[in-house]
């Protein structure tokens, strides 16, 4: 651009531009695509939390997602804690659009609901069973908070089955625990009965 006319294109569809890039394809290095977003993020007051918020906006209806699109995320979360609520409806967005699919992305995505805690919490109970079970194996400091959270009346009782079995939270797992538990018991009880039986017939085969 020039003084005149100014820039050519705005701070958002430069950093669009610059997740447009496809290392591979355009033969740039991916280190060289990073430090281009690492430099947007240093001048705050042009790519600022309204910028990116419409850049986040954008990005996240492109098929396929950008290879850089959850560090960009994940940026901007350290770079202003005020979008963690819109971040939220993002991730809500990637859920729909099945993120797990995306194996790179998804590893950003668990980074992000960590990092998001407990806010993400309501976003985690939104994954389908099996990529729930998936998302607690590979970050394990989820789970402990998410089962508390889940276990509040007020949202147990608003979840499926499928995610509460997940969780450890259905009825089933636990009655069958308590079912195994009172078996155990119960197979105590028959030994006993049985021990006793046999002392007794011992000591009448004595007496005669």
């Amino acid at each position: 651009g020039s003084s005149q006319s100014g820039p050519v294109l705005s701070p958002a569809e430069v950093l669009i531009a610059i997740h447009g890039i496809d290392p591979e394809r355009d033969g740039i290095p991916l280190k060289k695509v990073t430090d281009a977003c690492n430099a947007c993020f240093e001048q705050r007051h042009i790519f600022t939390q309204q910028i990116l918020a419409k850049v986040l906006n954008q990005l996240v209806e492109q098929i396929p997602l950008p290879l850089l699109f959850m560090r960009t995320v994940l940026q901007a979360i350290g770079a202003f804690p005020g979008l963690v609520g819109f971040i939220m409806e993002i991730l809500s967005r990637l859920v729909s659009k099945q993120i797990w699919k995306y194996p790179k992305l998804w590893v950003g995505f668990l980074k992000c609901a960590l990092l998001t805690k407990p806010q993400s919490f309501s976003v985690l109970l939104q994954l389908p069973p099996p990529q729930l079970e998936n998302a607690l194996n590979r970050t394990a400091a989820l789970k402990a908070p998410l089962v508390a959270h889940a276990s509040q009346e007020n949202i147990r009782t608003s979840l499926p089955r499928s995610v509460l079995a997940v969780l450890g939270l259905s009825p089933e797992s636990q009655s069958s625990s308590q079912v195994q538990t009172s078996q155990a018991h119960t197979g105590d009880t028959n030994n006993s009965e049985k021990d006793a039986v046999a002392e007794i017939s011992k000591e009448s085969s004595g007496a005669s």
